[in-house]
């Protein structure tokens, strides 16, 4: 077990992987890096990522924004439940696609990762993250299993999905919109965005996984274009959407994944990690 899988559990999605932090710690503990390999430099692919993962903020704000100012009439701003009503009406029963940037810092180990790409989501519990920069990776899971597959290593992660998104960890509240009401405490925070709502959500049940979510929806449409989300560890995870397409028609074949021949499995599950 090296830094680049540690990587691949904790930095490229901490909130799907979160619950295995205590075993990838003991695991560094047996194996004592150079505080150079620990503190990376950015490369030229993060650079580029950092700035295409700005670029995608930017119009992540915009373009909800452009869309708001062209409405006839604006809506005056809601009370929660009825933001809420509004937001589960927006993704209930429903799949979209969009685009996605992604900002990772692991506070403990001075680490800052930027990732893009696209995600799908189809009601209820099947998501597929498709990761383009810094490098190919695919998160996928059928509301059953997941699998997490990095063609440059050779290597696929297999284990239950429930275990890592249950309570809507890694997001997964997108694909199943009422869990947002059934884990969490929600309080209407003041925006700064006159375009935006800021919700914060809290779990019921505490965690070390996840302490507070930051959701910002737009008031046109009551789409989700930020989660940020906070861990015990100090850890930090902000994903920006933009181009949201819903009600399309995704594929089956989006949410399952034949592990390709020759290919490194290893199973992963909510105590830790061990080769298979």
């Amino acid at each position: 077990m090296d830094l680049a899988l540690l990587r691949a559990f904790e930095s490229l999605w901490p909130l799907a992987i979160a619950p295995v932090r205590p075993t990838m710690a003991r695991l560094i503990r047996r194996r004592v890096y150079p505080c150079q390999e620990i503190k990376m430099k950015l490369s030229a692919a993060a650079i580029l990522v950092r700035f295409t993962s700005a670029i995608a903020i930017i119009i992540g704000l915009i373009f909800p924004l452009s869309v708001a100012l062209k409405a006839s009439a604006a809506e005056p701003d809601l009370k929660l439940e009825q933001i809420l009503d509004r937001v589960e009406a927006q993704y209930t029963n429903k799949s979209f696609q969009a685009e996605f940037a992604q900002e990772s810092t692991l506070k403990a180990m001075d680490i800052t990762d930027f990732a893009a790409g696209r995600m799908y989501v189809r009601y209820p519990g099947m998501m597929r993250w498709e990761y383009e920069k810094p490098e190919k990776q695919v998160i996928i899971t059928d509301a059953k299993k997941l699998w997490i597959y990095r063609p440059a290593d050779n290597q696929v992660m297999t284990g239950s999905a429930p275990a890592f998104f249950s309570d809507g960890k890694g997001a997964s509240f997108l694909s199943d919109i009422k869990l947002v009401r059934q884990k969490f405490k929600i309080a209407l925070e003041d925006s700064r965005d006159n375009f935006l709502y800021e919700l914060t959500l809290q779990p019921i049940e505490k965690t070390l996984d996840v302490t507070d979510i930051r959701l910002s929806v737009t008031k046109n449409t009551f789409t989700v274009v930020r989660i940020v989300t906070y861990n015990s560890y100090g850890d930090e995870n902000r994903i920006e959407l933009i181009n949201h397409q819903f009600n399309v028609k995704l594929d089956d074949q989006l949410f399952s994944f034949d592990i390709p021949p020759g290919t490194d499995v290893l199973r992963i599950d909510e105590q830790g990690a061990e080769d298979r």
